[in-house]
């Protein structure tokens, strides 16, 4: 008796062993797999230098260089800490745009991402046009939409704005849809089930339920939209990006390193305070 119950487990730990696959082969699987992966970028990188005529040897040298420049040129002097007010000015000028932009567009995104949602249920077509508007608005660079609007509205704060508007709705309105859909569709459907009405859902549930997510996002474009601004500035001639231009024009390497010092600072503080924010919410 006790023989065959010995037979009968040493029968059942043989069982997984021979349904298990060879761990080496998997093992030689993965290492071929990353080797042509890493042969296939290194041969890109390689084709691509050819290409550009672009020197890895060369890009290496060229840093002391550029050291020695920086610090020769781009250190603030007494005249460049004189204009420090102008630049403050036109530093909260920058940063109250991108504020107004982000909370502007992070409006405008919520609402029309509740056309795009499951949890909604919107109707299909229109959720799928929503989709189509926000990837074409969110894949058209800054940059992009500056040059387009400079010929309708010409360099001025306006263009500007635009161009900062239509990039952060595209990308907020992607990101809203999918925390709306992480939204537990229990809590919607009981609210629904209570015959509430539309507003009151996206009020009662659905905001409550993604606030954390949406607060996150709407600070975390602030802070991409004051680093953007900066050079949406230059082509606007507005902001610290305009001023930065004028001195860089200039050769003033002084002022225009104090520009870039205050740029830094504010994003620093603009994110340290945003990682305080979401702690408190989170």
């Amino acid at each position: 008796m006790l023989g065959k119950i010995l037979k009968k487990t040493k029968k059942i730990d043989n069982e997984p062993k021979a349904a298990r696959p060879n761990q080496r082969s998997v093992f030689t699987k993965k290492k071929w797999t990353f080797t042509l992966v890493f042969a296939s970028v290194f041969a890109i990188f390689m084709i691509s230098s050819i290409v550009t005529e672009y020197s890895v040897i060369g890009g290496f040298e060229a840093f002391p260089q550029a050291i020695r420049w920086i610090a020769a040129n781009l250190v603030p002097d007494e005249r460049a800490w004189t204009r420090l007010p102008i630049i403050l000015d036109f530093l909260m000028e920058t940063a109250l745009v991108s504020v107004a932009v982000t909370v502007t567009a992070a409006i405008c995104a919520f609402f029309f991402s509740l056309l795009g949602t499951r949890t909604t249920k919107a109707n299909p077509v229109v959720a799928k046009i929503v989709r189509i508007i926000a990837a074409f608005f969110r894949n058209v660079p800054e940059v992009v939409w500056a040059i387009l609007l400079l010929f309708s509205f010409g360099q001025n704060i306006l263009t500007g704005f635009f161009a900062l508007f239509f990039t952060t709705f595209g990308m907020l309105t992607r990101m809203f849809i999918e925390a709306i859909d992480e939204v537990s569709s229990e809590c919607v459907e009981a609210l629904r089930a209570t015959g509430a009405t539309s507003l009151q859902i996206v009020f009662q549930g659905i905001i409550p339920s993604a606030m954390s997510v949406i607060v996150s996002w709407v600070l975390y474009m602030i802070e991409t939209n004051i680093r953007a601004s900066t050079l949406i500035g230059i082509l606007t001639a507005t902001g610290i990006g305009f001023l930065f231009d004028v001195y860089y024009k200039r050769m003033d390497y002084a002022s225009a390193s104090l520009v870039v010092i205050s740029i830094v600072i504010l994003v620093i503080i603009v994110e340290t305070t945003s990682n305080q924010i979401r702690k408190v919410i989170i």
